[in-house]
């Protein structure tokens, strides 16, 4: 499982590198792709990381076309930040390359197999999330 963990890991990697994000900015760009348009100290607490650290990772998305930032509707004091075309356009090809990946490792393997696999996979997940501290 760790083996597989690494591998994923390295592939991931190397798949947001080859779209010129790191796995910083590629989270941040995630949660805007499957939340919505937020202010800056939702992505925050949605992210764990700290005000200040999301705007370093705004500061150069936006620099980048991915993102903007406007003022928010009903809070003068806040901005909202959503992604542009190409930062919509950059998270559908990581989606699909995500895709693509698991339609491929998963071709030819009898469904009964992959259920198998997907029901052991839920409760490992469940466990490593129940032995997990707070926040992670």
């Amino acid at each position: 499982m760790f083996e597989l963990a690494e591998t994923l890991g390295a592939l991931m990697e190397r798949g947001m590198a080859e779209r010129g994000v790191s796995r910083a900015r590629a989270g941040l760009l995630w949660a805007l792709s499957h939340g919505g348009p937020m202010t800056q100290r939702a992505l925050a607490t949605r992210l764990g990381v700290t005000p200040r650290n999301v705007t370093g990772l705004l500061d150069a998305l936006e620099g980048d076309g991915l993102v903007r930032r406007e003022p928010h509707p009903t809070d003068r004091r806040a901005l909202l930040v959503s992604l542009t075309g190409r930062g919509r356009s950059l998270t559908a090809a990581l989606r699909s390359g995500r895709d693509e990946m698991a339609a491929g490792l998963f071709t030819g393997m009898p469904r009964e197999q992959v259920a198998a696999f997907t029901a052991g996979l839920e409760l490992v997940i469940e466990r490593l999330r129940a032995a997990a501290p707070p926040g992670c």
